[in-house]
């Protein structure tokens, strides 16, 4: 066995310490012990399949017991994890589903039957199809299609390597094809002990898991990590601003993960009265306001950490320190958490102490490159192999990360990173456009949200209403334009590139000047 480099071995599989509990009436409570139970239950059933090490297991389940478990024995199995959004369309299914060849993917009870859009997704690419629940005590693997896994024989149930593959998340790219980032057992359990250092987590501490299961953020710092400390998780369906605390007093929580804009919608809300014991609130995956931190702490009386993270880096790469370990400085990401951080300029070269540049990490957390794709590979690493984050910062006196703008053009809402590229070669589609191009628009609740420009087909009329609908039908929600411009043309250099800071600059500065 590997002790602590597997995911199978990160945690107590004998405690009967609480490890997991999830919100109901009654809550179910779940010891270390009966995890390792149900994993190694459900870990038969998968080897049973026909799932052997290497095969790409879509987990499409939202935040349940059932993730949990199929999860973790997915990767016990020396299989490929590869969690996904069940909010997904068919075609976003279906591209994630082809790019990893899914040998099985894990639906929700009931949805066979329906014919959602993952499962009729996976019959086109013949992925195996079950739907995965809890009955009474059991987790079930309800087989409803073998597909490809027809023609394999049952196996015998796997130990993990540390170097084997037990996540595949796709980042979206400035290219526009989302990449295949995968990370190994060695990865994710780095970032476990990083997360578990850096706040001090202990088996005194249980949190109350905010961000969904199929997000970095939330299933490395807001569950994987706290499993590797001893706490315990709080795992309710779906976050809800309305019955957050009383959860959160409830089942005795201290602490919480989430995005700033999570933190804004609780805020918006009544504190609770009186308040609970919070030993700090951790905000990450896009830029926290100096005004929201200061909000958070002087309602909640409890110390806030910024923290900068990436899929690549299996979540966490800085953290601002607890208190008693360093200053908490707002508008800055804090220091390297087990991470190597330079700031480097375009020839790999450390730039001096408080000059900007690209951030750039180096560590066993770190992915050694995405899946098929060498001109990534080539552009993402340099010559002593730090990979590039495309963020520009730089680090204070103190050696405090500044992040200070982003060098790729993702489009950052609340956390969810959405390609401009993907959105104006889907618009392109819609036979009206003539031309599109998306980009970034401020917004007080999710940091971002997407803006469109639309120059219609001559003869074409288009509404705003029009195009988000559209936009609406065929990708995830939170990819839906928040604010759309219909134009006569959109502005270009003199060699016919759109350049797109420069319109989204344009336009919202029209906006400006509208309202003054």
């Amino acid at each position: 066995m590997h002790a602590n480099r597997t995911l199978s071995t990160a945690f107590s599989r004998t405690s009967e310490a609480t490890a997991i509990i999830v919100p109901a009436e009654p809550a179910l409570t779940v010891s270390y012990k009966q995890l390792a139970a149900d994993i190694l239950e459900f870990q038969a059933k998968l080897a049973q399949l026909g799932i052997k090490q290497g095969d790409a297991v879509s987990i499409a389940l939202p935040n349940t017991y059932e993730f949990v478990v199929s999860f973790l024995a997915s990767a016990a199995q020396r299989a490929i994890a590869a969690p996904l959004n069940p909010a997904y369309k068919q075609t976003e299914f279906e591209f994630y589903i082809d790019d990893l060849a899914s040998s099985l993917i894990l639906v929700p009870q009931g949805l066979y039957e329906k014919e959602s859009p993952s499962v009729r997704a996976a019959r086109e690419f013949n992925a195996a199809i079950a739907e995965c629940y809890r009955d009474g005590s059991k987790v079930v693997l309800d087989v409803k299609e073998k597909g490809k896994l027809s023609q394999v024989t049952p196996g015998k149930v796997l130990d993990a390597d540390p170097d084997d593959v037990a996540l595949v998340l796709h980042t979206s790219g400035t290219t526009g094809k989302p990449k295949a980032v995968p990370l190994t057992h060695r990865n994710l359990t780095r970032t476990m002990k990083n997360v578990q250092d850096t706040y001090e987590l202990s088996s005194k501490d249980r949190t109350m898991l905010v961000m969904p299961l199929f997000h970095v953020h939330g299933l490395l710092a807001g569950f994987l990590g706290p499993l590797r400390s001893g706490g315990s998780v709080i795992v309710p369906a779906r976050f809800s601003g309305s019955t957050f605390w009383k959860d959160f007093i409830t089942y005795k929580a201290n602490w919480y993960t989430a995005v700033p804009t999570i933190h804004q919608i609780l805020l918006k809300n009544p504190a609770p009265s009186p308040k609970p014991y919070i030993r700090f609130i951790r905000s990450c995956s896009s830029p926290l306001s100096p005004k929201t931190f200061h909000e958070l702490e002087s309602t909640y009386n409890a110390p806030v950490l910024e923290a900068y993270a990436m899929t690549e880096a299996s979540h966490q790469m800085t953290s601002n320190p607890l208190p008693h370990n360093g200053k908490r400085q707002p508008g800055s990401v804090g220091i390297g958490q087990g991470v190597e951080v330079r700031i480097l300029d375009d020839a790999g070269d450390e730039v001096p102490q408080g000059q900007e540049g690209e951030v750039c990490i180096r560590g066993e957390s770190v992915t050694k490159g995405y899946l098929n794709n060498p001109k990534a590979n080539k552009e993402a690493f340099t010559k002593g192999g730090f990979f590039r984050t495309g963020d520009q910062g730089k680090k204070d006196k103190d050696g405090y990360v500044i992040l200070t703008g982003r060098i790729k053009e993702l489009i950052n809402r609340g956390g969810e990173k959405i390609s401009p590229i993907e959105l104006d070669n889907l618009l392109m589609t819609y036979s009206k456009n003539g031309e599109a191009v998306s980009f970034a628009v401020p917004s007080e609740l999710y940091g971002q949200e997407v803006g469109v420009a639309i120059v219609p087909k001559p003869g074409q009329n288009i509404t705003e209403k029009e195009i988000m609908d559209f936009v609406a039908r065929k990708t995830a929600a939170f990819k839906k334009p928040s604010r759309v411009w219909i134009l006569k043309e959109i502005p270009k250099t003199a060699t016919g590139k759109i350049q797109r800071r420069k319109v989204a600059d344009t336009l919202l500065a029209k906006d400006t000047r509208a309202r003054l």
